[in-house]
């Protein structure tokens, strides 16, 4: 089992992008496809606290409910968020990597490679 995870979709050119970086740099990741998979709320608590992040900065915009949700606001807590996220995994954007150095939502594709 790979000590690497990838939250990846597969429809997403910048999680694909970063799935073949990882892959170029000799990395084979446990691939999670979350929006068949889902989220848990100590997966996504475990994520952000990695991280060191607040769950406002994974929050997908585009292409979401997040706004009519209400998400955007920014008095939204963490744990609104969560809740949504794990209703509707979409609400996450993507790629998240998870390293033994760290955690990032890899936006663009080249942030993983400080995690390698």
């Amino acid at each position: 089992m790979s000590d690497v995870t990838i939250y990846h979709n597969p429809a997403c050119g910048t999680s694909r992008n970063t799935l073949a970086l990882l892959r170029e740099k000799g990395v084979e990741p446990t691939v999670v496809e979350y929006l068949k998979a889902g989220w848990t709320r100590p997966q996504l608590q475990g994520l952000l606290k990695t991280m060191g992040v607040k769950a406002h900065e994974i929050l997908r915009v585009r292409g979401t409910r997040a706004e009519e949700l209400g998400l955007t606001d920014p008095h939204a807590s963490d744990e609104a968020l969560i809740a949504a996220m794990i209703v509707d995994p979409a609400l996450v954007n993507r790629p998240i990597v998870a390293t033994p150095k760290g955690a990032a939502l890899c936006r663009p594709a080249e942030l993983v490679l400080p995690l390698l």
